[in-house]
């Protein structure tokens, strides 16, 4: 059953990418899509950027990076029938003045090279070869979809974000620029690749909420070198929390039941980095699972955190 949970959200990620033939339908606002986004460094993906209601060029916004842009907006046009709720929530929030206005850029993930665009390349490189073999296997045994050997291409992902797509949005739309005003989130491997950017590009991205982060990389945690290499990673590239936020949080059912014991350790890392409540949150949220519902219904707290 397990292994049959982890096989389904795999393919399920790849089949989303084909799942929206028009713009999702949102309660609030509206939406523009950029059809098939060219780029040197990843392959073409639809981008969805919603605007709030009201928006007018006279005003600035920040703005939020979104991965899987697919699940964001409008649960009918999502492959499970799930979605984040993104308009509703943040509309919410707007209404009760908790939040600073913002736009989000959607970027669909890339069906396929979903995994190899999320995971984090770094911290993978500092495994030997023997622990990359094992990694290697273990998301095979997934059916994540990998041809010989894995190769993270998260640097190349975080490339077109920062070189390509945020100059384009910046450009267009009415917005910040600045790392104060530009955040990024997203959930499981999306949580991996909000954290990795921040860590990149501190310069680029003031505050990262990492949902449900797939901390294992692959889908077990027995003979899983993985953790340890992300830890080490942290350890020397987090961002100075003086001048960054990040969120973290996890349930512990269905695939979300991996998290809590690495997730505790990298608490224990933003401790010592002298990360505080100002700067920083880890949320634990006893019997929820891992999904699109899950997440909207906690995401409020991560907006607040970055966006009050």
């Amino acid at each position: 059953m397990k292994k049959l949970i982890i096989t389904t959200i795999v393919l399920s990620f790849i089949l989303s990418v084909k799942a929206q033939s028009s713009p999702p339908k949102v309660v609030h606002g509206k939406i523009e899509r950029i059809e098939n986004f060219e780029s040197k460094y990843i392959t073409p993906r639809n981008v969805d950027i919603w605007m709030p209601e009201g928006y007018s060029p006279s005003q600035k916004y920040s703005v939020l990076y979104m991965h899987d842009g697919q699940m964001l907006f409008d649960p009918e046009s999502s492959w499970n029938k799930q979605a984040w709720n993104v308009d509703d929530v943040a509309s919410k929030l707007f209404q009760s003045h908790k939040i600073e206005k913002f736009i989000v850029v959607g970027i669909w993930n890339g069906g396929e090279t979903r995994h190899s665009d999320y995971f984090p390349q770094k911290p993978f490189e500092l495994l030997s070869n023997s622990q990359r073999d094992t990694v290697n296997a273990q998301l095979k045994s997934s059916h994540v979809p990998i041809t010989n050997t894995f190769r993270p291409q998260s640097d190349n992902y975080l490339k077109f974000i920062v070189k390509e797509l945020k100059p384009y949005i910046d450009k267009t739309y009415s917005v910040y620029s600045d790392k104060e005003n530009t955040y990024v989130m997203g959930s499981s491997m999306g949580g991996l690749i909000s954290m990795y950017a921040i860590c990149e590009y501190p310069k680029v991205f003031g505050g990262a909420a990492c949902l449900s982060t797939h901390w294992p990389g692959t889908f077990t945690l027995d003979n899983n070198p993985i953790p340890d290499a992300f830890i080490t990673y942290l350890n020397k590239n987090l961002p100075n929390p003086k001048s960054h936020k990040i969120y973290f949080d996890c349930g512990d059912e269905t695939l979300d039941k991996l998290y809590p014991e690495i997730q505790k350790k990298v608490d224990q890392l933003m401790v010592e980095k002298e990360y505080n409540e100002d700067n920083w949150i880890t949320k634990y949220f006893p019997g929820e699972n891992h999904s699109e519902n899950a997440w909207s219904k906690r995401l409020h707290i991560p907006l607040e955190f970055l966006l009050k």
